[in-house]
């Protein structure tokens, strides 16, 4: 198979989008659902074999299908090519470009006579399913793929396949041999998918990881899940609040100390009583987002002993207490040696190059912030000799604090 590393990246790419691909071939025993288990819900005796044979064996080669379902669904198809006699197929999908509302969901609902715990499994389902507002970067990625694959743009065409569901459909529940479906199976599906979504994005924020935390929560409904309450606003502060709460989980695992994740979070806490709609909510989220990865690049004390993570913690808790090594050392009853040759060999510097780097980090932060005195900031520093502070500030930031004040006017 001579396009097998750039199946994979393709595969990569729709994980990062959260849109499942399917491979099917004359090798595979058991047809896999590529639908995410939609029709096996709607009818517990569907057959996938003869749905894929009537829907994906065409006898054109070279054509890229981009297929509409009976139930809102989107789909692209490629036959790959290959020596056997019958070519695997490629199923990106399904996703949907549409805001299933419950209205709709009602009237599909209606015409093939689901029951009441069909409507509610389908509601789960749509409330799990990638929403794509804009189709066009996703067949950018395929087509792209497709003239690697068949050589050129102008080697394959690009086929449209719209089903309806006809008028005169045999209405499942009235089936003599119709079960109920078991609630539990698409309950169980979903559960998995969200917290396999919450357990990446834990993971990626513990790192420090901005562009994979926010590739974990690109899907929207992420963000949003199912409409618990009837009141939207309320409904989407619902869901910041367990995103704060999985932001602090992976805070947590990313060693920062609670000092700082108590302060992040009881920040939005505020903030997310502050929305005041659902767009303004989802903003909200991904600012927590991009936060708790910067909180944990700048404060994780992954790799450091109990001694040191206690000694950088009261550091930054507090620039402005004595923070001398003899203090340090008296507090936690070490050596203050000992102690000293243990924090530089964790950190790379020591105690007081470590203290002083973090006193002109603040200071640079209360320049850009307020309209302190020169003289003010460096009290709120810990540095009660302006001129000490002025020459330290030179020495870490290349120019004396008047200086880098006047360049930000």
């Amino acid at each position: 198979m001579y396009y097998k590393a750039e199946l994979q990246f393709l595969e990569k790419i729709f994980k990062n989008y959260h849109i499942n691909t399917t491979i099917i071939n004359s090798k595979t025993a058991h047809i896999p659902e590529f639908d995410l288990g939609l029709r096996r819900m709607i009818n517990n005796d569907i057959n996938y074999d003869s749905l894929i044979t009537s829907n994906f064996n065409h006898p054109h080669t070279n054509v890229i299908y981009r297929i509409h379902d009976e139930f809102f669904c989107n789909y692209i198809c490629i036959q790959l090519p290959d020596q056997d006699p019958v070519s695997p197929h490629l199923i990106i999908g399904p996703y949907t470009t549409r805001n299933i509302t419950k209205s709709l969901l009602l009237q599909l609902t209606e015409r093939l006579s689901l029951t009441p715990t069909q409507f509610k499994q389908l509601q789960k389902y749509y409330t799990n399913l990638i929403m794509i507002s804009n189709e066009d970067a996703i067949f950018s990625i395929v087509t792209t793929f497709g003239e690697f694959l068949f050589g050129s743009l102008e080697n394959f065409s690009v086929e449209t396949i719209d089903k309806l569901v006809p008028a005169s459909v045999e209405p499942v529940a009235t089936r003599p041999d119709f079960q109920e479906p078991e609630e539990a199976f698409l309950t169980m599906q979903i559960l998995e998918k969200r917290y396999e979504a919450e357990n990446m994005l834990i993971h990626a924020v513990s790192q420090g990881l901005i562009h994979k935390a926010e590739m974990a929560i690109m899907n929207s409904n992420f963000l949003t899940l199912e409409q618990r309450v009837s009141d939207p606003v309320r409904d989407i502060k619902n869901y910041c609040i367990i995103l704060n709460t999985l932001l602090r989980k992976g805070a947590e695992q990313g060693f920062v100390h609670p000092l700082h994740i108590d302060s992040l979070s009881s920040r939005f806490a505020r903030k997310i009583e502050q929305v005041t709609s659902p767009e303004n909510g989802r903003a909200l989220q991904k600012e927590m987002v991009h936060k708790y990865c910067l909180l944990v690049k700048n404060h994780s004390m992954k790799g450091f002993s109990f001694l040191v993570q206690k000694v950088v913690t009261r550091i930054d808790s507090d620039l402005t207490a004595d923070l001398s090594l003899k203090t340090h050392a008296k507090l936690l009853n070490v050596n203050a040696s000992y102690l000293s040759t243990l924090f530089k060999k964790e950190t790379g510097m020591t105690l007081t190059d470590y203290i002083n780097k973090k006193r002109i980090e603040y200071a640079v932060f209360l320049l850009n912030s307020t309209n302190m005195q020169i003289q003010n900031i460096a009290q709120h520093c810990g540095i009660h000799d302006v001129n000490y502070f002025t020459k330290l500030f030179k020495k870490f930031i290349g120019k004396t604090p008047k200086e880098y004040k006047s360049e930000l006017s």
